[in-house]
Parts: structure tokens; sequence; C-alpha cells
């Protein structure tokens, strides 16, 4: 490596388990509500994971490193216009486009995550609180279906942003979501975030705790999945 140029830990570990966690989810979700009823145990353990996710990640967002912040990268309009008028002006972490991003995918992710709670095929498959309520439950499950399409388009403009910041912008954003660091000058001024065992161990016991959250709602309703854990 040049000696001009160091290595910056931009993603913290917890960020990043978050990151590769949730498409794991996603995917997993997708895959086993198409491939049939005997597969939706599972379709529903993917939903709840998914909601103890993106709780952590609410919750890092406003006490996690610098960089895993909303206050660091949600911006106002001037400041997306600044950068899609010279994109080099970006220092580090998401940009101002990215950052809305970000938010946008966390609440319809989170939506259709929360809304399968309430979801029922009235036949063998039900959400852990179905039952609580006839009204919510036939709004939601339409919502929830409809929605399915909604994340496809969102997952398929993700993965064709990240290909064309990696082809066309000539930036790499897969490889500092795996390894945590970003190179930039030496002479830069851009500080690395916390990603010290302390902050580790407090990551790990918040998604302890919403882990435990999502297996306490696992055993709720007639069609509990009380193995979820």
């Amino acid at each position: 490596m040049s000696p001009s140029i160091r290595q910056v830990r931009i993603w913290d570990l917890p960020t990043r388990i978050f990151h590769w966690s949730l498409v794991i989810c996603i995917v997993g979700a997708f895959i086993t509500v198409k491939a049939g009823v005997l597969w939706m145990d599972w379709h529903m353990r993917f939903g709840l994971a998914t909601i103890a996710l993106i709780c952590f990640r609410v919750i890092w967002g406003l006490m996690g490193p610098r960089y895993a912040r909303f206050s660091h990268f949600l911006k106002g309009p001037r400041a997306i216009v600044r950068y899609l008028a010279d994109r080099s002006s970006h220092a580090a972490g998401h940009n101002p486009l990215g950052g809305w991003s970000v938010v946008a995918m966390l609440a319809i992710f989170g939506f259709q995550a929360f809304s399968g709670l309430f979801t029922t095929d009235d036949i063998l498959a039900s959400g852990p609180l179905a039952h609580l309520n006839d009204d919510w439950t036939a709004t939601l499950t339409g919502l929830h279906k409809g929605g399915e399409w909604i994340l496809v388009a969102m997952v398929a403009l993700h993965v064709l942003a990240v290909l064309w910041y990696q082809w066309v912008v000539r930036q790499n954003l897969v490889g500092p979501m795996i390894h945590g660091d970003v190179l930039h000058d030496a002479s830069s001024s851009i500080e690395p975030a916390s990603d010290n065992t302390a902050r580790r161990v407090l990551a790990l016991a918040l998604i302890t705790l919403l882990a435990w959250g999502a297996w306490w709602l696992s055993t709720l309703g007639a069609g509990a999945v009380t193995d979820f854990m």
C-alpha cells in the first residue's frame, strides 16, 4: 500500500453482520414463501428474525458508531443536490442519497415483516398476532401480499445501484461492507469508526435481547412457531 494511502474503518462489525444477516433473511423469506405451505414455518422464522434485525439497526442508528448513525448520513435536499453535482465531495460512509435509501429499505422491510405478524391464509399458516383483530388481519394480510413485489423492486434497485457504483463510478461498496475498511488519502482528516470490544459486546447484548423478543412473539397465537430459536 502506498504511504500516501491509509485504511480507515468505516463499517463496524455489528453493522456488517446486520447487513448480511438481513440479506439472508430477505432471500430466505422470499424463497420459502414461494416453496409452498410446507415451508411457511421457515418463512415466519425469517420474518421474525427480520423484525429483530430491523429493531437492532434502528437502535444502532441512534447509539452506534459515527458512520452507522442516522445523524451522520441523513441530510437535507441541498446536500443531496450537492452530492449529485459533485460526487467526489462525499467523504465517508453512506452518501446523502444512499442514506435515505437505507431508511426507505428499513421502513419497507420493517413494515413487511410487521404485517406478517397479522397475516393468515385461513387454512394452515397464520402469523402469531393474526387472532387479535379480524379487521387488522384482513387489511394487513392484503398489504403483506401486495408488498412482496415492492420489496423485490427495492432489492433489484439496490443491487443495480451497487453495480453502477462498481462499474461506472469505480467505487467498491461491497468490499467495505465485508471487511469494514475504506482507503483514503493519508492526509485526510477522516476519523475511523469505533469498532472495539465494548461496542461489539453492547451489540451482542442488544441483538440477544431482541432475538428473545422475536422468540416471544413466535410463541403467541394458535399457529405459534415455538422452536424459532
